[in-house]
């Protein structure tokens, strides 16, 4: 399992997924482990989950919510000046 600090993945994310061919790559920030970077083959196998990514979200009767957009007003947005 390879351990790389926030700042490094930052730097070189390739890297960092390359590195995933080897198995979880564990995330450090700030001395902690934070974050878990795997290919989409392991995280399956770990969570036992079938089908695609998008099945991972769906929810079911999330299309029934009814849900309105709020509108934007204009204030304070003042047109940019490019001269």
């Amino acid at each position: 399992m390879t351990v790389i600090s926030s700042r490094e993945f930052n730097q070189n994310r390739s890297s960092a997924v390359r590195a995933t061919k080897d198995g979880p790559v564990i995330i450090i920030n700030r001395g902690r482990p934070a974050y878990v970077l795997m290919t989409v083959d392991e995280y399956r196998k770990i969570t036992k989950q079938e089908g695609s990514i998008g099945d991972a979200f769906y929810v079911p009767g999330a299309d029934e919510i009814e849900f309105e957009i709020p509108k934007l007003d204009d204030t304070g947005i003042k047109p940019v000046d490019f001269s």
